[in-house]
């Protein structure tokens, strides 16, 4: 066994081995006459020091086993195998380094407007829809969980602060005319969103990749509608048990469930819309997530006027007068032409006492009166404050920061006492 330099093991960790008797009686002579051949030990010997007599050298000496183990630590270690590589085809979506040489996600960026340190990888996670990739660490299930919250957030303060008068019906009907399903998917068509044939690790990172509904096929079970009782539809229930959007189908608790499934082309489109708000909030911020909102969603034009729906307009206008303390409306004749042709118009005006509630027009008495009713109630319904502070413009606001407080100060909203029970 070759011998180690004392220098190099721990001496004073070592415990002192019993001297032992050299093999043959000449060893000592011949170790201090004869010239060793390592060149190590000659250094040694021609230095100043003593040499060392043989009986202490075999006393340093450290145990076999402690030598053994030095030259299992000296011996070169095994290098752990490689993984495999594999190819694109395995990938169920493209892999997250191929974003940053889409020129489609470098496009779409631009289209949108986005910063340019708004990371495209990010933006490719955005098109990936849990059926195409059920990995939820590269699929967009989390991010449209919080893209579908902030989108509510934002518009439920939009339309409660600027219109506290609106019966839930009609706000319902104005959450699924901004951000439904239908208005995502011609939000994403708008954006310039190419879907995939196919989804894969081969495929461009700039295109949705989800799993086709072939044509003809049952959708799945977590995208049926579900409906409810006669006797079940109720505005309460309408608030507690449904979505945000008011109907019985509440569609799936989380995207996730929809991994490995196929679906329509809408449900991935809207997907991927509630995926990029939310992919905005977490790296650009609520302001920019904001701005990006109004931009996209509340610029595009709805006339709030043409959701409602009377059935008896003027039982309800009779109702509200009560309740606020009006006097009981009135119908009055304005004007009217050609009572005795095929074609009279009538124009009819609901007073409340001397003030005028609504207006309307029709071919008969009853239709006049009745489009002036309902147009009393729409007035009433309709109404906007001119100074309307949103909850979200107090967000950040630090205590510190008086100019930012003075800028920003909160100014009590009205609030309505509710809709008028027939």
């Amino acid at each position: 066994m070759k011998r180690i330099r004392i220098s190099r093991c721990g001496t004073q960790l070592l415990a002192p081995s019993a001297p032992r008797r050299p093999f043959c009686p000449c060893t000592a002579s011949l170790q201090q006459t004869c010239t060793p051949h390592n060149h190590r030990i000659q250094r040694r010997l021609q230095t100043t020091a003593a040499a060392f007599n043989a009986a202490d050298t075999e006393e340093l000496l450290p145990p076999t086993e402690t030598v053994q183990s030095i030259e299992q630590q000296q011996q070169p270690q095994k290098q752990p195998r490689r993984p495999r590589k594999l190819s694109l085809e395995s990938l169920p979506s493209p892999h997250p380094l191929r974003a940053r040489e889409s020129v489609k996600l470098a496009a779409l960026r631009s289209r949108l407007s986005l910063p340019q340190h708004f990371p495209l990888p990010t933006l490719a996670r955005t098109l990936v829809h849990p059926s195409a990739d059920p990995d939820p660490a590269f699929n967009n299930a989390s991010l449209a969980m919080l893209g579908s919250n902030i989108l509510s957030y934002y518009l439920s303060e939009h339309l409660i602060c600027n219109y506290p008068r609106l019966p839930m019906a009609i706000i319902f009907a104005a959450h699924d005319a901004y951000i439904g399903p239908k208005a995502l998917a011609t939000i994403a068509g708008e954006w310039g969103i190419e879907a995939a044939a196919e989804p894969g690790g081969e495929v461009d990172p700039g295109l949705l990749q989800f799993r086709r509904l072939n044509a003809g096929d049952p959708l799945p079970a977590e995208l049926r509608r579900r409906t409810p009782h006669n006797w079940n539809v109720t505005t309460t229930h309408r608030i507690l048990r449904s979505d945000e959007f008011g109907s019985a189908y509440s569609g799936p608790s989380s995207p996730q469930q929809l991994a490995r499934k196929p679906i329509p082309v809408e449900e991935a489109a809207q997907s991927f819309v509630r995926a990029l708000v939310g992919s905005l909030h977490l790296h650009l911020g609520r302001p920019t997530t904001k701005r990006f909102f109004r931009d996209h969603f509340l610029s595009r034009h709805l006339d709030l006027s043409t959701l409602f729906d009377f059935r008896t307009p003027t039982r309800d206008l009779s109702r509200l007068c009560a309740r606020e303390g009006f006097e009981p409306p009135v119908a009055r004749l304005i004007s009217e032409t050609g009572r005795a042709s095929r074609h009279p118009v009538f124009v009819v005006g609901v007073y409340s006492g001397r003030d005028k509630l609504g207006e309307g027009a029709g071919s008969s008495l009853d239709e006049a009166r009745f489009r002036a009713a309902a147009a009393a109630l729409k007035s009433w319904c309709l109404y906007k404050p001119l100074d309307v502070t949103v909850p979200s413009e107090m967000e950040g606001v630090e205590e510190g920061d008086a100019a930012g407080a003075a800028a920003r100060r909160w100014r009590p909203n009205m609030v309505d006492c509710g809709e008028v029970v027939v």
